[in-house]
């Protein structure tokens, strides 16, 4: 099998959903050439005039239609948002944008189920279910195409149809991390494991390792534990941390891409993948121990030089830029039959409330466009689904860490994309547990045992009504 049969193995938008937005491409080649500015020659035009959606007016004597954009992360990534808020304003008399911002996407999400929806507003696609069964979206397929945004080449195929349901674009792709390897660069030398015979990732024509296997993995873990500390690898034991060895193993998460009951890690598949990967992480001598880890998370024992890799997403590299005497790169997940990932996507979506519609979409169109996005990218917390973005010096930054700043682009098309799970949360906290104990549990492992037990404890979460005990049966009627 190839790396992109194990990314579409995921669950992706309904098919017509797909055909329709292809529809929606040719459209935009055909009647929306002279409105396609903002994303043809890189410099965003703020405000392309559009037609009053219901409750909007127009009309010089008219005060400025006032709208509401909401959006979360770091305080560099909301201050980079208000800078694009700023710039397109600047350009527009008719209408004002305000921002609005949330902590985290949880935040967002209560909110906008709540009644609380910005105009125009950023979200996870993790909570695209939720959103359309609670009718909080209006889709943005025919509002986007009207004002010229390119679906096709300009963004990222896989990222756009992630946001593709019940036929319809329900929100525009913004941003997109997949997990990858971070590594140090002075702990994990290749070139002189390269030079001792040790079996490591191929460099290409500009010195780029791009992809390695399982075993060249496991090979940096034992190089840079060779004298005991620091340590070689931290991988969370959570669904997240494990998914990327599971599928590249040719394992399933999930019993179901798009309506699991039930976590499918028993399937002999995944319990091949869990096994080879175990080797690795269940390894004492490679991994943190319980004193290093009872006085400082994975992460910090990373900054601090005592381990060498660790998997994360794009919004580490601010942090780790920051932190001195730290020299790092990143490499995609490693490949034990194909390549394969998880990572999460970001979307612009507008209200279904809105009485703006319009003036939302032009938001949103100036929002993705090349000068716009490359604004928040700069910050180094996102890497864009805008495609010319991604290849820029505003996201690669050259002359910055990671040099491989690639492979997060690189890394899209191999991303799994999960199912919609309302108990995404309670899941979770049922079987990490369980996971904990599957990858950090001391002596012999029953890898049998432990599989079993999580996906029965997951069918409690995700098919409760059939994990139910059976009633009694009622008892006879007395006799008279």
């Amino acid at each position: 099998m190839s790396g992109p049969r194990a990314a579409r193995s995921a669950p992706r938008a309904n098919p017509r959903a797909t055909l329709r937005r292809s529809a929606l491409v040719g459209c935009a080649l055909t009647i929306g050439m002279g409105l396609a500015a903002c994303t043809v020659d890189g410099e965003p035009e703020p405000g392309p005039t559009s037609s009053p959606t219901q409750g909007q007016t127009g009309g010089a004597s008219d005060k400025p239609r006032r709208i509401t954009f909401g959006a979360y992360g770091s305080e560099e990534e909301v201050a980079a948002f208000q800078r694009v808020v700023d710039s397109f304003n600047a350009s527009s008399t008719t209408r004002q944008v305000t921002l609005k911002s949330w902590p985290d996407h949880e935040s967002a999400l209560e909110d906008v189920l709540a009644g609380n929806a910005p105009d125009a507003f950023l979200t996870s696609r993790i909570d695209l279910g939720q959103l359309v069964g609670a009718d909080a979206l209006q889709p943005v397929s025919l509002l986007l195409d009207e004002r010229g945004v390119d679906f096709g080449d300009r963004f990222s195929r896989d990222a756009v149809d992630a946001f593709a349901m019940d036929d319809e674009l329900q929100c525009m792709a913004y941003s997109v991390s997949p997990m990858v390897v971070y590594y140090n660069t002075d702990i994990v030398d290749f070139d002189k494991m390269e030079r001792r015979g040790l079996d490591v990732p191929t460099a290409n024509d500009e010195g780029v390792r791009e992809r390695w296997t399982l075993a060249q993995f496991e090979a940096a873990a034992r190089f840079a534990s060779r004298r005991g500390d620091p340590r070689g690898v931290w991988i969370d034991p959570t669904l997240q941390g494990l998914a990327p060895f599971i599928y590249s193993g040719g394992g399933q998460v999930f019993d179901d891409d798009r309506d699991p009951t039930s976590l499918a890690f028993s399937d002999d598949s995944t319990r091949e993948a869990l096994n080879q990967t175990l080797a690795i992480l269940r390894d004492p001598t490679l991994t943190p121990t319980n004193a290093q880890l009872a006085r400082a998370t994975p992460l910090q024992l990373f900054k601090r030089g005592e381990l060498a890799m660790i998997a994360g997403f794009r919004n580490l590299v601010p942090e780790l830029r920051a932190t001195e005497g730290l020299d790092f790169d990143v490499l995609p997940m490693p490949v034990i039959e194909d390549r394969a990932t998880v990572g999460d996507i970001n979307g612009l979506c507008i209200s279904a409330d809105s009485d703006y519609s319009g003036d939302a979409a032009d938001f949103i169109a100036y929002a993705v466009s090349d000068a716009a996005i490359a604004t928040v990218s700069s910050t180094g917390y996102i890497v864009p689904a805008n495609t010319e973005v991604a290849a820029s010096d505003d996201f690669l930054a050259p002359g910055e860490e990671p040099a491989n700043a690639a492979a997060f682009s690189q890394g899209i098309r191999y991303m799994v994309v999960p199912p919609f799970i309302d108990q995404r949360v309670e899941l979770n906290d049922a079987v990490t547990p369980l996971l904990e104990r599957l990858v950090t549990a001391p002596g012999v492992l029953d890898l049998e045992q432990v599989t079993d037990e999580i996906d029965q404890v997951s069918r409690t979460i995700l098919s409760p009504e059939e994990t139910e005990s059976p009633s009694e049966s009622p008892s006879e009627s007395p006799s008279e």
